[in-house]
């Protein structure tokens, strides 16, 4: 692994494409200015000769041999046939169904970064104290393969088990599906760690042959079709290379071949016998096919080389080269989704800046960036601070966005220096070091993006801190002993039974046009004077009938007299 592949530079990753890339050479140089241009038809002139008519000039399509001449249509009149074959819409076919894709297998991708290069920019953010946009670190990291990895891991159902279970090859740490794909890579990959190969002469195969049969998609010579291994060399090819084809299909696509030295080749691999000897055992072993090779692994090293994982981290450089295609596809997927909008990726960035005590803040609410301090104001009236810190900010906030070279020599000026005559075999002359007053700026200038005074982005441009909005005064909600007293006076006016009826009715209208206290307590009132309204008129009935008869008083007396008298004189 390069450290150029893996060390990010932020002072040059973050600079315009033009200035990072270096041109390699001239793109035109060999330009002509003729490229797409169609050369015309040459005409040589000699007697005889004639010359083909233009087709793009007027009446380019001229007369056509045995037929009527070309109409002003490209292809000629519909109605009268000009297509061939007729009204072409009739020979519409069906579109091909392509088949669904196989559904990605369930395990969880995430793309983590790496380690030392987090490190590496954590300290460049110190060191410059810039404030540089998450997402766009995020972006970086996902450039190159050398600067992330990929964590696999399994998932649960809702019962516990594993939805997809992960194997991991202990030899190369990379991760498959299953038992059957782990060992398949070994025997392929390793064999040569465990089985030595092993060709035996023996006699060969008796009979004249003329010709035998070849595999036409990989060539391999099964054999004279009468032979009496032909069919177990035919269905063994089939299930190893070709099992997704079905085997009709595999069949059919059998050659015979009658060249001689292609049964001459045959002839001479069916004179020798393979066998396979056991490596790293005490007592040596033999095998005869590939089969009980396949047998012994599993016995005999599959526990300690195929083991099952819940988790894996794999390198970004082994994870673009995944052997496992549904790993593969999985893995693609996931990165051309944080390639879109690294979400996951600028979360875990933040979750390891703040580890090395980094800061992060939104611009304009939108836009995440990391820095060394988050955005503090300075009062320059509330805060003693020094006179080149007052001119710093003062600058600054005068010329917005402006760029540190800008402040320096605005503040700090040097004299121009005189033009002297550079002589080719002279030595280069030395660069001009800081005055002293610039020293001071660069050191106020460090200071104040520390605290967070001064912002200074990626792009080299300059802001100060904004003042803090102040924040709205919420209106204070009235206290529980208010409340309380003001729903005693009410339970007071309910207990009162007796007294005037129409002060009782008018007194919960006089609450509702107040409006003192809350709504419960005016429809409590409002409950109340119903229920005085409904029953006053009751209850003074029940009193007068309940009331003992008094003796009439003088004046009642002679109404009644009266009342007598009115009845006799009705009587008469």
């Amino acid at each position: 692994m390069s450290s150029t592949n893996t060390d990010l530079d932020l002072e040059s990753l973050f600079l315009p494409a033009w200035v990072q890339d270096k041109p390699a050479g001239n793109r035109y140089e060999k330009f002509t200015g003729n490229e797409g241009v169609k050369p015309e038809r040459s005409f040589s002139g000699k007697p005889g000769e004639r010359r083909a008519p233009r087709r793009d000039g007027p009446g380019g399509g001229g007369e056509r041999r045995g037929g009527p001449p070309r109409s002003g249509s490209k292809f000629g009149d519909r109605q009268g046939g000009g297509f061939r074959g007729g009204d072409r819409r009739d020979d519409r076919r069906e579109p091909v169904r392509r088949p669904e894709p196989a559904p990605l297998p369930e395990v969880t991708v995430t793309i983590l970064p790496g380690e030392h290069g987090v490190e590496s920019l954590a300290r460049q953010i110190k060191m410059t104290g810039r404030a540089y946009p998450l997402f766009q670190i995020a972006q970086l990291v996902l450039d190159k393969p050398e600067r992330y990895s990929v964590q696999l891991g399994v998932k649960k159902k809702a019962d516990g088990t594993v939805a997809q279970p992960l194997f991991v090859c202990a030899l190369d740490e990379t991760p498959w599906l299953s038992e059957d794909e782990a060992i398949a890579h070994v025997l392929k990959t390793h064999f040569a760690t465990f089985y030595q190969i092993d060709r035996i002469a023996t006699e060969p195969p008796k009979g004249v042959y003329t010709f035998v049969a070849q595999c036409s998609i990989s060539g391999v010579i099964l054999g004279p079709p009468n032979h009496h291994d032909y069919q177990n060399q035919l269905r063994k090819l089939h299930s190893e290379r070709f099992s997704r084809m079905p085997f009709d299909a595999y069949k059919a696509g059998v050659k015979i071949v009658r060249d001689e030295a292609v049964v001459k080749k045959w002839i001479e691999d069916q004179s020798f016998k393979t066998e396979y000897t056991v490596l790293n055992v005490p007592e040596p072993l033999k095998l005869p096919s590939l089969e009980e090779v396949e047998k012994h692994f599993r016995a005999t090293h599959k526990e300690t080389i195929i083991k099952s994982v819940e988790t894996l981290v794999v390198s970004g450089v082994l994870s673009r080269n995944l052997r496992s295609r549904g790993l593969q596809q999985l893995v693609r997927q996931e990165w051309e989704q944080q390639r879109h909008f690294p979400l996951q990726l600028a979360s875990t960035l933040s979750q390891q800046f703040a580890h090395h005590g980094l800061q992060f803040f939104k611009v304009n609410k939108t836009v995440t960036h990391v820095a060394v301090a988050r955005p503090q104001f300075l009062d320059l009236d509330a805060t003693p601070v020094s006179e080149n810190i007052k001119r710093i900010v003062s600058f600054i906030n005068e010329h917005p966005k402006c760029t540190r070279r800008k402040l320096i020599e605005t503040l700090a000026p040097v004299a121009k220096p005189t033009i002297l005559e550079v002589k080719p075999d002279a030595a280069p002359a030395p660069a001009a070091e800081a005055t002293p007053e610039q020293t001071a700026i660069i050191a106020d200038l460090h200071w104040l993006a520390h605290q967070g005074h001064i912002i200074e982005f990626a792009d080299g441009k300059l802001e100060t801190a904004k003042k803090p909005l102040p924040k709205p005064v919420k209106a204070e909600k009235k206290p529980a002993a208010e409340k309380v007293a003001a729903e005693k006076p009410a339970a007071e006016g309910e207990g009162e039974q007796h007294g005037d009826f129409e002060s009782q009715r008018r007194a919960p209208e006089a609450g509702l046009r107040d409006g003192v206290v809350g709504g419960f307590l005016v429809r409590r009132q409002v409950e109340v004077a119903c229920e005085l309204r409904r029953n006053g008129g009751a209850m003074r009935e029940h009193v007068r009938n309940l009331a003992p008869r008094q003796p009439a008083a003088q004046g009642d007396h002679e109404h009644q007299g009266d009342e007598e008298n009115d009845g006799k004189s009705i009587g008469h």
